[in-house]
């Protein structure tokens, strides 16, 4: 906890990257959270890795050894033959109970607008799992608006639009939350006052706190509390919105 509130991470990484080079492990991950006061984590792995299936299995071994620590979600290349794909996202869901497909558009060129891209979503829904989607840097296909047409097609799905579109692209997030309710917005990389310029247009209950790399945590938390707002909404960014999203 932090300050008396419960914190669930809603976007956290370990495993091994390819593309930086950044290794991280459930038990740092645990040392972290502990140092922080953060008391759940959702574990994604990296975007780029050298084999998905052993990251899951990493993964889905964290959350097996700390149930009431860690949530798993999925990512993988979407290009894989689509069976293939949606098969492992189907197992990440009965072995290991993933709560989350992640799609990072900087390294997986996914078009959210067109239906070719449906299986993706399809997979996600059929499995329980949310969608978490990096929105920001990587345009187009990062942008916050193509989320809509995703989100018309699939109302039951939530889709969480990662790092709210980053500061630049914070506002075409609001709009987009405000246009879809199953879009919600996880705040990573937006400063404080961003923040605040959010919430006026998002509900807290659609809000989320993120980390995204370990060095973040405590920066990223701490603006939950030097942004004023109502007890509630803290605690909806802080925990609620997550464990509604992605379980206890």
């Amino acid at each position: 906890m932090i300050r008396g509130y419960k914190v669930f991470d809603t976007h956290t990484h370990i495993g091994t990257a390819r593309h930086s080079g950044r290794i991280f492990t459930a038990e740092q991950m645990l040392r972290n959270m502990d140092r922080h006061g953060v008391d759940r984590s959702l574990l994604i792995p990296f975007p780029v890795v050298d084999d998905y299936r052993g990251q899951h299995d990493l993964i889905g071994a964290a959350v097996r050894q700390w149930p009431d620590r860690f949530a798993g979600a999925a990512c993988l290349y979407p290009y894989v033959v689509e069976q293939e794909f949606r098969d492992e996202v189907k197992r990440c869901a009965e072995r290991y109970g993933f709560r989350a497909l992640k799609l990072q558009p900087m390294y997986q060129a996914l078009n959210p607008v067109s239906k070719r891209s449906d299986f993706f979503f399809e997979s996600a829904l059929a499995n329980g799992m949310a969608v978490v989607a990096h929105t920001g840097s990587g345009v187009p296909f990062s942008l916050p608006s193509l989320y809509i047409a995703a989100a018309r097609r699939f109302p039951e799905l939530p889709i969480v639009l990662g790092h709210a579109g980053g500061p630049m692209l914070m506002l075409e997030c609001a709009v987009a939350a405000d246009i879809c309710p199953n879009l919600y917005v996880e705040v990573s990389s937006l400063m404080p006052f961003h923040l605040a310029e959010l919430m006026r247009y998002v509900p807290s209950g659609r809000l989320m706190a993120g980390s995204d790399l370990p060095d973040s945590v405590e920066v990223e938390m701490g603006k939950i509390f030097s942004v004023e707002m109502s007890d509630a909404d803290r605690r909806n960014l802080l925990w609620e919105t997550g464990t509604r999203l992605f379980g206890t």
